[in-house]
């Protein structure tokens, strides 16, 4: 288990993680999202122990990750493919990592052919790997150890759809068996698919956190009036307190179904349309939750 409390770091006037806690629990994919610059690496090189935090604490199964012996059979992470020795094949990076952990050499064999690295890869130079090939040996030297605990920061980046679907069931597999995974990633979809827990940053701060299906379903509602009610609809809404935005050819609010329901009969509008907004998915609500902190902004006006 990942626990984080309370943790803080500051560059100069910059305070790239302020206050943030959050726990990952075993048999559970927690996907760490936030737009860049959030805070989502900072944090995670805090805890494998890469950057010192100004307080707070973050301990992997209650202790510090530098406390840890032989930390790479306890927990496996991966912040940056690129971060391998160029000059190196990829067979002597997980054999050096073998030998640092203690591991048989046969360990090598099965990483190898776990991430689908083929034995003449293998013998090339990192300098001459692919970002996608780079990935799959990064995700090789986290599994070498068998930890218990994962930490991957953007691991799906250069991978092909097929390498994509093979690392989100990789993933699941390690997980039901009772490992922790802490993964952040910008690609929405794939995280929706695979996680059971979602944390959402930005900023450096929280700004949401739960089961999936929770924060799924508390993004609002999606709801449309027949076309001649439609502008009868939005002054019901704001009458009442909601906000809603134009989404297809109704509006989405963070209002329940019953409150926004309540208000249209109360003007006498008429739907055709009144749901959860499931369908927005995962993005509309990482949208919506780190709205203040996108660089950038919905072009309207525009001309080409």
């Amino acid at each position: 288990m990942i626990t984080v409390e309370n943790l803080t770091k500051t560059y100069g006037h910059y305070r790239a993680v302020d206050n943030v806690s959050f726990v990952c629990r075993p048999g559970s994919v927690t996907g760490f999202l936030g737009p860049n610059g959030a805070g989502k690496s900072t944090t995670m090189r805090i805890i494998a122990g890469l950057t010192p935090a100004d307080s707070g604490s973050a301990t992997i199964g209650g202790v510090r990750y530098h406390d840890i012996p032989n930390p790479g059979t306890q927990v496996g992470v991966l912040l940056d493919a690129s971060a391998q020795h160029a000059g190196r094949t990829g067979r002597e990076i997980l054999t050096l990592g073998a030998r640092t952990m203690g591991l048989p050499t046969s360990r090598v064999d099965e990483m190898l052919e776990l991430v689908s690295l083929t034995p003449s890869e293998a013998k090339r130079r990192v300098r001459n790997y692919s970002l996608g090939m780079r990935q799959r040996l990064g995700i090789a030297h986290a599994l070498l150890g068998d930890p218990k605990i994962l930490i991957l920061d953007e691991p799906a980046n250069g991978l092909d759809p097929a390498g994509i679907h093979w690392m989100r069931q990789l993933l699941r597999t390690y997980a039901d068996r009772g490992g922790t995974v802490l993964l952040s990633s910008h690609l929405l979809h794939e995280v929706e698919v695979i996680a059971d827990e979602l944390i959402v940053i930005g900023r450096g701060r929280i700004v949401a956190e739960g089961r999936k299906e929770e924060l799924l379903h508390a993004a609002g509602t999606y709801v449309q009036a027949v076309p001649d009610h439609a502008e009868r609809l939005t002054t019901a809404l704001q009458s009442a307190g909601i906000t809603a935005t134009p989404r297809d050819a109704g509006l989405q609010t963070e209002a329940t179904a019953e409150q926004v329901g309540r208000a249209a009969a109360a003007a006498g509008v008429a739907l055709l349309e009144l749901r959860r907004a499931e369908g927005a998915g995962l993005e509309a609500m990482f949208l919506q939750l780190t709205s203040d902190t996108q660089r950038e902004q919905p072009t309207t006006g525009v001309s080409a």
